[in-house]
C-alpha cells in the first residue's frame, strides 16, 4: 500500500465517520475535512469527476458551517417556553432522552425517575419535598419547532435559583442555548433571582464559559451571580 492509498482511505474514513455524528456542527466539520483530503487524493491521481464531486460537497459544507456558526450566539436562534412541571409533553421529552439525560446528569431527580409512569409520576418525583426544595419551574428551549433543551429550576429562597436539570439534545450540544437562557432571556431576574446554582456532578459542564465559578466542597457545582435586569426604558 502506497502513501496515496493511505491518504485515500483516510479521506473515505473521515466521510464515513462524519455520518456517524449526532452533532450537526461536528458532522459538517468532519465531512469538510474528509472532502479536503479526497480532493487532494483524486487531483493527484487525475480522477477529475471525483474532484468535482468533493469540491461541490466542500462548498455545501462551508455554506452550512458559516450559517450554523453565524447563529451560534444569536439570541434570535432560540426561544424559551415555560411549561408546567406536570405537562405531558415535558414528560415525553424527558422519557425520550432518559438515557442521555442520565449520562450527563447522573443525579437528576433521584433513582428511577425515568421509569415513573406519565406526567403525574414525573411531577411527584420533581415536587418531592426536601431541604431547600421549592416548587420548580420548567422550561423548554426551542429552535424553530424543535426542542433543543430542557431546564428545571427550583426557588431555593434568598434569591437563589437551584438548577435541577440543564439538558441539551445531542444535535445542538455544540451550540450555546444555555448562554441564551442564562444571559439573554431574563428568565431568572424577572422572577427575582440574583444567583443561579447548578447541580453537582454534571458531566462535561460548559458553565465556566458563561461566567459561572466553581462552588461547593468538591468544586463540581457552579454559581452565577446575575446582573440586574435593566429597566424596560433603557433596553434597546
Amino acid at each position: 500500500m502506497t502513501w496515496w492509498d493511505v491518504i485515500g482511505w483516510a479521506g473515505s474514513a473521515l466521510l464515513v465517520w462524519s455520518l456517524l455524528q449526532a452533532r450537526i456542527l461536528r458532522l459538517r466539520a468532519i465531512n469538510l475535512a474528509g472532502c479536503a483530503v479526497l480532493i487532494t487524493y483524486n487531483a493527484a491521481l487525475g480522477v477529475w469527476p471525483m474532484v468535482g464531486l468533493n469540491v461541490a460537497l466542500a462548498v455545501i459544507n462551508i455554506y452550512y458551517l458559516r450559517k450554523l456558526l453565524a447563529t451560534r450566539h444569536d439570541e434570535r436562534a432560540y426561544q424559551v417556553v415555560e411549561v408546567g412541571v406536570d405537562d405531558d409533553f415535558l414528560a415525553h421529552v424527558l422519557r425520550v432522552h432518559a438515557v442521555d439525560i442520565a449520562r450527563f446528569n447522573p443525579g437528576f431527580a433521584g433513582p428511577g425517575w425515568a421509569g415513573r409512569a406519565g406526567a403525574a409520576g414525573l411531577a411527584s418525583s420533581l415536587l418531592a419535598p426536601g431541604e431547600g426544595r421549592g416548587r420548580p419551574c420548567a422550561f423548554l428551549v426551542l429552535s424553530g419547532d424543535e426542542v433543543v433543551g430542557v431546564m428545571l429550576v427550583r426557588d431555593a429562597g434568598d434569591g437563589l435559583a437551584r438548577v435541577e436539570l440543564d439538558y441539551v439534545t445531542p444535535r445542538f450540544r455544540d451550540f450555546t442555548p444555555g448562554e441564551f437562557v442564562y444571559r439573554r432571556s431574563h428568565l431568572f431576574t424577572a422572577r427575582g433571582f440574583r444567583r443561579v446554582l447548578t447541580p453537582p456532578g454534571m458531566v462535561a459542564p460548559y458553565y465556566p464559559r458563561l461566567g459561572f465559578r466553581p462552588h461547593g466542597p468538591a468544586g463540581d457545582a457552579y454559581l452565577l451571580e446575575l446582573e440586574a435586569e435593566p429597566p424596560s426604558s433603557l433596553r434597546r
